[in-house]
């Protein structure tokens, strides 16, 4: 068997990393809050960016994957081991960025995030960033405001809305003061639960009944994203319509999603690790701002729950799930 073809069969088979990690002539640390479960996606996402600036796991690249598990606590231990391992580059989203900025002003660092980067202070400037850090952003808590008037829209006659936020991500704050303007505008009451674990978010759902929640707001950001399965579970449970962020969770069996696509921020995050590795400075590459924001709506979660679905919203819809 040639040794190229034994390479790929152990990458294939998942054999340790060092069964090939002698053809990897980079090394790429991957820091996310997170689980690798929940945000596999993001993770291929990151890959198909990387394999297009001509990089791929396994043949000329290794990846140091470290995830939190959306324990904040495990953050800065994940940091300092890899930037210990001396990495070339390191790629952290949003929770992790502020650690691993103070961890090393040399190592390249590419971020995804749902904030203002400048008004975060990691970098000086959108179209030039300066220093050691470039990334991708993603619009996320500002179409919250939209997220419910689509619910609106969906349910007419629903005039409590229970939202779920998770208060340890930094945007929720703009999330949460856009969604009560709208909902003075709309004419709703809004019920806010925190929803920072899965037992805040199980006690959330637990509590439906006693606020008359007559339906859900998600709200932004990858601990909620990542427990999409849960969220999906708990409300068909107790019947009720709920609006997520991203497709993924639609995808999975959510009733409606509207937001920025995350995949294209961690494909861009991928594509920007590439370029540092082929020798382009941090500072000079401007941040992305990944613009498009995408509508999916699950007509067969819609059925199982007796709505019809106006036409104006499946007019207005990137994707309709059969």
């Amino acid at each position: 068997m040639r040794r190229r073809e034994f390479i790929w069969g152990a990458v294939m088979l998942g054999w340790p990393a060092a069964s090939y990690a002698q053809t990897a002539s980079h090394v790429i640390g991957f820091v996310n809050s997170a689980s690798a479960e929940g945000y596999s996606s993001m993770a291929d996402a990151f890959k198909e960016g990387l394999a297009a600036a001509g990089y791929r796991e396994g043949a000329n690249v290794r990846i140091e994957y470290r995830w939190a598990d959306n324990r904040y606590d495990r953050i800065p231990g994940l940091v300092t081991d890899v930037v210990a391992r001396q990495v070339d580059v390191i790629v952290a989203n949003g929770p992790v960025i502020a650690a691993v900025k103070a961890a090393t002003s040399t190592i390249p660092i590419v971020f995804t995030s749902g904030e203002d980067p400048v008004r975060l202070g990691l970098v000086e400037r959108l179209n030039r960033p300066g220093g050691n850090v470039t990334g991708a952003i993603v619009l996320s808590a500002e179409v919250g405001s939209k997220r419910l008037q689509l619910l609106h829209e969906l349910l007419p006659q629903a005039k409590t809305i229970a939202v779920l936020v998770n208060l340890d991500f930094g945007p929720s704050g703009q999330f949460q003061a856009d969604v009560e303007s709208a909902a003075k505008t709309l004419g709703l009451s809004v019920q806010f639960f925190p929803a920072s674990t899965e037992v805040e978010v199980q006690r959330a759902f637990e509590r439906l009944a006693e606020v008359r929640g007559e339906a859900i707001l998600v709200g932004p950001g990858p601990f909620l994203d990542s427990r999409r399965n849960l969220l999906v579970a708990l409300a068909t449970k107790a019947s009720i319509p709920a609006a997520y962020e991203t497709r993924a969770t639609a995808m999975a069996g959510g009733l409606i999603s509207y937001g920025g696509r995350v995949s294209d921020m961690y494909r861009q995050a991928g594509v920007y690790a590439g370029r540092i590795l082929n020798g382009d400075k941090p500072g000079e590459l401007p941040v992305f701002l990944a613009t498009r924001l995408e509508l999916v709506i699950n007509l067969r979660t819609a059925r199982s729950l007796g709505l019809d679905v106006p036409a104006a919203i499946l007019a207005r819809a990137d994707e309709v799930i059969e």
